[in-house]
């Protein structure tokens, strides 16, 4: 079987993540599902947003009536400042625009910078229902631990939006993932209908994915342990690679290991830009360059994962979806 074709963010390789016009590219390319992540502002809205920082993902910083609201604050020991999403009631946030995350690696999408609006959840919900085909939810809940600390608890916010939206009871259609056990855990004994997927980053994680799983999360050679796969399929149905473990000499004797529990694995991210491909598969030094994606996408999709997150949805069906 090929894997799921997952819209990461919707088709962020040709327009700004998360807005409504890369999901509805995404759509329009094929995907299987779509994979949001989710924050919420001040007023317990859920916002689809990459990070709860929108300094750099959308226009805040030129908007001189959010200048007050910049602050500096510490995940996980590191300081950062910019512009937070729980600062913000969703009435403001509706009033940014979105913008390119990554404009020197992929300028064609930056020049639609400042077109569209925020997404709240409850939003993306809709845009799927309106699609006319089944189109899956795979949802990254972010950064939980910290906003519970704050009084914004992502378990129940989650819960209330897949209630409001009707989208509870469809379990075949959404799934949940988190860097963090925990979250996880709340989301199942609510009875959230949902497969749960727990994400693993690789050894050596960069600062950006260390923030996002959270300090208490557990780690890589923690879950990849045999007695860690073992627990891990007690507590959920999947597990979501960095494609860098899948790719590595055990990868494909991972996968195989985390199916003999029955656990699904997804990996991510399928990227084309040099920049984001192992070193072997680069071809020239311009890291915005498309490389040979083909040769380490089809390793990826011969070491049987069920599902992979991509940033250019047509060239994820293509090269994934052949038997």
């Amino acid at each position: 079987m090929r894997p799921l074709v997952i819209g990461h963010r919707g088709a962020p390789g040709y327009l700004p993540e998360h807005t409504r016009a890369s999901y509805e590219l995404a759509i329009a390319h094929g995907v299987d599902a779509v994979e949001p992540d989710v924050v919420p502002s001040r007023d317990g809205v859920l916002v689809v947003r990459h990070e709860n920082e929108i300094s750099t993902t959308t226009d805040v910083a030129d908007r001189p009536e959010f200048a007050h609201l910049r602050r500096t604050r510490s995940f996980a020991g590191v300081e950062l400042t910019g512009w937070f999403t729980e600062d913000f009631t969703w009435e403001q946030l509706s009033t940014l625009r979105c913008r390119e995350r990554l404009p020197h690696l992929r300028p064609g999408s930056a020049a639609h910078d400042d077109e569209q609006p925020m997404l709240r959840l409850t939003d993306l919900l809709d845009l799927l229902d309106a699609a006319g085909r089944d189109i899956r939810l795979v949802l990254e809940v972010k950064h939980a631990a910290y906003f519970a600390t704050i009084g914004l608890d992502p378990a129940s916010l989650v819960s209330d939006a897949i209630r409001s939206a009707g989208w509870w009871g469809d379990a075949e259609r959404l799934v949940v993932e988190s860097f963090e056990p925990t979250v996880l855990a709340e989301l199942r004994a609510a009875g959230l209908p949902a497969t749960f997927v727990q994400l693993v980053e690789a050894e050596g994680a960069p600062v950006d994915l260390l923030l996002a799983r959270g300090a208490a999360a557990p780690t890589y050679r923690e879950m990849i342990s045999p007695s860690g796969l073992e627990r891990l399929a007690d507590e959920v149905e999947g597990i979501s690679l960095d494609k860098a473990i899948v790719l590595g000499d055990a990868g494909a004797r991972l996968v195989a290991d985390a199916h003999a529990r029955g656990l699904l694995v997804y990996a991510w991210t399928a990227r084309p830009e040099n920049r984001f491909l192992e070193s072997r598969f680069r071809r020239g030094e311009d890291p915005a360059r498309f490389g040979d994606y083909a040769a380490e996408w089809t390793r990826m999709r011969d070491a049987g994962i069920d599902g992979v997150f991509v940033d250019h949805p047509d060239l994820g069906a293509a090269a994934f979806g052949r038997p």
